[in-house]
């Protein structure tokens, strides 16, 4: 009996005990490599006993088994499973998954997983960047990303990228998208002082997402639709680029350090007559042969060269982390006397407070800028461009002449010695940027939390340039000195320009899970902008000929040539938002979206609009075996606007003249308001073949109404002077089809192999426009062609559509023949390309890596404007020309008119990048103290196919129009360079 009772009650204690361990409570904290991870999942490995960490990374479960495994994951990182064994409290740190990285994209205020996101958005990481310094991050998304279109204005350091996502949205300035820079809206447009270049053209904008440093940006992410740009109203018409930037990644102290060193050269088959060709080519013309050499690319060009350092340093703890970064990038361009300097400095920093409850954030950057640039415009005439004056100089004539004064061979003020214009001529710049963040986080409960971003984006720029007075050029820097009634050149200016932008941004996040199958995430926000310019310039004209640096003592101009003057701008917008992300059973997931905008730009009673869009998306198939993995569908509307029209458009604007002389500059337009796009898509995202082959593929629709165009004044009284903003009953309507692929052909631990494409099909109309309504666009420029164009927008044909009399070939005397007597007409050719496409491949053996991209446009018209301008038979002998030229039937009394002889298909396909790497493992890095270290080599540039005659197919001078821009018009264009370059990465 006894023995009995003692077994039994050892069975009760066990079964106690037993009991006691099943139902003890489980705590802990999950971390990532950036420190506590909030929306981590915990889950007890074959049941539904899970929770998630809350804002500190912090978890409790309840019931655990002392045996129990518990499986931690979040999207991005890898999963671990750990045994409880026992221990009641447990911390765990997830690793990064690099295949995993691009589930999770950056939106509008928030971040979604990318199997949830309702609307068309692509993420590029710093994973898939080219490993070549980029002195502009836009080009980092060349050819990866489906209806994106990347074009650089010109092959200069810093020249400024032409971005469109899917097409021009309207008829003026504005089609580019808008950049939002870790939370903060950048203004946007070019902060670059002097733009016009003392009369003798203007160049070439810089681009203004120069000041950020590639190194530093962690990710880009592309919205394209209304579904995820609508949240930025007023200003996501043309899409939204989302640039996130690196934190401190590392608990322990790292130290990165990255350099390379690169090459360039001249990359184009372009070329005109060499000295013996010249004289082959001009038989009898002994007054043309002056006996010596000349050699345009020798004299003008160089092989130009980049050194880049970076070097950057993390930490972190449990409550902090840090990051500062320093780069440094030094570039001589391919033309002589051209170059940029670019140092650059950022700080990250963020502490948590109140256990956790308050998070603040702190981000600066800091970039100096240093350009020299030459005298390479986008309009001057046949005269006063570098690259004009070295082509069409005279092969057999010697740039050098010491019986001349300064060494220089003299012809004419409208004939230039090259090397001279060249030497003679400067203009630098100087542009400091800053921008800076603060954000604070407030976990208000375990559901709601308050954000606010404070944001400031400043920029001072001075632009010096000067002509020496030795330098003759026609109408050009001349002046007489009322003193001595003696004729004077040369000519000195200094412009400034200053942007001070302010951002300050309230939002409230509520998170909430309904039901067991109904989530909800919600902000609603209030933003305000201020964006402050002013600026001010000092020209002096008429030096003694012996000064050379007329910048330091402007004051020795002629003082009744001195001229000055300065601009202040505002611009103020204010905003409220909200957004409801709902999810039903796991399969079902809605956007709604609305935000109201206000603008200080638009007429009173005009300044507000409102702005919805509604998405939906969902999952047919997710997360299965066999050939289909998962299949979403998405759907989406909505309405986005552009303000992107000159500030106080709707108002009159009076310039004073001196005593009693006013000029109406601007007609006020009391109902002027912005432009609004109305769009729609379908799409669908998928992944096949066991999760081999992913991709996406989308149809979308644009509508923009209420287009704005500066009329100009009319003749005659009482007809005001002046420009008038006015909105046109008119639709500009955008249609395209992308598809996105990447298939994983080889993953195995020693070798991996990924190939990614896509393509985009673009087409647009301007409708309702009215057949009184025509707008001539894409000026032309050279000899004779003032006031010239090529383009035109009308009712029922696509955007700058060419405007040009039909060539048909020339007759036995040599002279051009054209259709129709010679009268221009609407043609089926376009500038805009109708097919963008994109390919890229990665592969990796053991420690050796390999990537290449190439991409191309299809379906344009490229107007060559330099060989309208510039080459023709009737230059040959005083002037050079190209072989084509030379070779021709043309006869020399025919005149040079603009059509379609000049105009070119702009079909192209370049190889981007092209990059072989080395990874350094194993005893040489323990040797060293290095965690990691990496050599590579890289190509840019390397090939391009096309049969466009100029320079380079991908160009995008600036040829305005009455306000209006232009594309697909080359003109003296800086040329584009192939490069080589090596370089190491190396962490501690």
């Amino acid at each position: 009996m006894k023995k009995c009772l003692i077994k039994g009650l050892m069975v009760f204690l066990t079964f106690l005990c037993t009991s006691l361990t099943y139902s003890q409570d489980v705590s802990g904290t999950v971390s990532d490599s950036s420190g506590p991870l909030p929306g981590a999942s915990v889950l007890v490995k074959g049941t539904n006993n899970g929770a998630q960490t809350d804002l500190d990374g912090k978890f409790i479960i309840r019931n655990v088994g002392s045996n129990a495994v518990l499986i931690f994951s979040f999207i991005g990182l890898k999963s671990q499973e750990i045994n409880v064994e026992g221990k009641s409290n447990i911390k765990v740190t997830l690793a990064a998954d690099n295949a995993e990285l691009k589930e999770v994209v950056v939106i509008g205020y928030g971040t979604v997983k990318k199997k949830d996101a309702t609307g068309a958005v692509d993420q590029i990481s710093s994973k898939k960047f080219d490993n070549v310094a980029a002195t502009n991050p836009a080009s980092l998304l060349q050819g990866k990303v489906a209806g994106v279109q990347i074009t650089s204005s010109s092959g200069e350091p810093g020249a400024a990228n032409s971005i469109r996502i899917r097409g021009n949205g309207t008829l003026r300035g504005g089609n580019g998208p808008l950049i939002v820079v870790d939370g903060v809206p950048l203004a946007g447009g070019d902060v670059s002082a002097g733009g016009a270049n003392m009369n003798l053209g203007t160049m070439t904008a810089k681009d203004p997402l120069s000041f950020i440093n590639q190194n530093d940006i962690e990710s880009m992410t592309v919205l394209k639709d209304a579904s995820s740009t609508a949240i930025y109203g007023a200003r996501g018409a043309n899409g939204v680029i989302i640039i996130t930037t690196k934190k401190g990644k590392s608990k322990e102290p790292e130290l990165t350090y990255s350099t390379s060193y690169t090459t360039s050269s001249y990359a184009s088959k372009f070329n005109v007559l060499s000295t013996d060709e010249f004289l082959a080519a001009t038989p009898g013309q002994d007054a043309n042969h002056f006996g010596g050499t000349f050699d345009w690319k020798k004299e003008v060009l160089q092989t130009g060269n980049t050194l880049n350092h970076d070097l950057s340093y993390s930490s972190g703890t449990e409550k902090s982390n840090t990051r500062v970064s320093l780069g440094m990038a030094n570039t001589d361009g391919i033309v002589r006397n051209t170059g940029l300097d670019k140092y650059t400095a950022s700080f990250y920093n963020s502490n948590d407070f109140l256990d956790g409850r308050v998070k603040i954030e702190t981000r600066i950057s800091y970039s100096n800028i240093k350009d020299k640039r030459g005298l390479i415009t986008n309009d001057t005439g046949y005269i006063g461009n570098l690259l004009s004056a070295a082509m069409y100089w005279n092969p057999t004539r010697s740039v050098h002449d010491a019986t001349m004064p300064g060494g220089y061979t003299r012809v004419s003020g409208d004939y230039l010695n090259p090397v001279h214009l060249m030497n003679s001529f400067s203009n630098n710049g100087d542009l400091s940027k800053f921008l800076g963040s603060l954000t604070t986080t407030v976990k208000i409960t375990n559901n709601l939390k308050y954000n606010m971003v404070f944001g400031m984006e400043t920029s001072n720029s001075t632009v010096k340039q000067q002509a020496l007075p030795d330098l003759n050029i026609q109408d050009f820097a001349t002046a007489t000195n009322p003193a001595d009634l003696k004729n004077y050149r040369g000519q000195a200016t200094v412009a400034i320009d200053q942007r001070v932008n302010k951002t300050i941004e309230h939002n409230l996040t509520f998170t909430k899970d309904i039901t067991k199958n109904i989530n909800l995430n919600a902000i609603v926000g209030y933003s305000f902008y201020n964006y402050n310019s002013t600026g001010n310039f000092v020209s002096a004209k008429g030096f003694a000929a012996t000064q050379t640096n007329l910048l330091a003592n402007m004051e020795g101009g002629i003082p009744t040539e001195t001229r000055n003057g300065s601009y202040r701008g505002l611009v103020e917008m204010q905003s409220v938002f909200a957004r409801a992300s709902l999810a039903f059973y796991n399969k079902l997931n809605l956007d709604l979206t609305v935000r109201r905008d206000g603008s200080s730009k638009a007429a009173e009673g005009k300044k507000y609009g409102n702005f919805p869009s509604l998405g939906l998306a969902y999952k047919i198939v997710e997360a299965k075996d066999g050939l289909v993995n998962d299949f979403k569908l998405r759907t989406n509307i909505g309405k986005t606007g552009n303000t992107e029209f000159p500030r106080n458009s709707s108002l009159g604007i009076i310039e004073y003249n001196g005593p009693d002389q006013f000029n109406i500059v601007n007609n006020a337009n009391s109902q002027l308001t912005w432009e609004t796009t109305t769009s729609y898509g379908l799409g669908t995202d998928f992944t096949l073949l066991n999760n081999k082959l992913s991709g996406s593929v989308d149809y979308y629709s644009k509508n923009t109404t209420d287009l704005i165009v500066g009329i100009p004044s009319t003749s005659g009284q009482p007809s005001p002077q002046g420009i008038k903003y006015t909105n046109l009953p008119a639709n500009l309507t955008n249609t395209g089809v992308e598809v996105s692929l990447n298939y994983k052909a080889i993953e195995t631990n020693d070798l991996t192999w990924e190939l990614s494409g896509n393509v985009a099909f673009l087409s647009n109309t301007i409708k309702n426009l009215g057949a009184a309504n025509i707008y001539n666009v894409g000026a032309i420029h050279g000899q004779g062609l003032s006031d010239a164009y090529v383009q035109r927008i009308q009712d029922g044909y696509p955007l700058y559509t060419y405007y040009l009399p039909t060539f048909s070939g020339y007759n036995a005397a040599g002279i051009s023949q054209y259709d129709d007597a010679g009268a221009p007409k609407m043609l089926d050719k376009q500038p805009l390309p109708k097919m963008t496409a994109g390919f890229s491949t990665n592969l990796t053996y053991k420690e050796f890596d390999f990537s290449t991209s190439l991409y191309g446009n299809f379906g344009n018209y490229l107007f060559n404007n330099t060989n309208v301008a510039l080459f023709y038979k009737n230059q040959l002998g005083g002037k050079n020309v190209t072989p084509e030229v030379a070779n021709s039937v043309q006869s020399r009394s025919d005149a040079n008119t603009p059509s379609t002889k000049y105009l070119e298909k702009g079909d192209f396909i370049r190889m981007g990048q092209l990059t072989l790497g080395y990874t350094v493992k194993g005893s040489a890095l323990e040797r060293f103290k290095m965690k990691s270290a990496r050599f590579y080599v890289n190509g840019s540039n390397l090939f391009i196919i096309t049969k466009y005659s100029g320079f380079d197919p991908e160009v995008d001078t600036n040829k305005t129009f009455n306000g209006v821009p232009s594309a697909g018009i080359d003109y003296l264009s800086y040329p584009r360079a192939r490069t080589f370059s090596v370089g190491l990465n190396v962490t501690f």
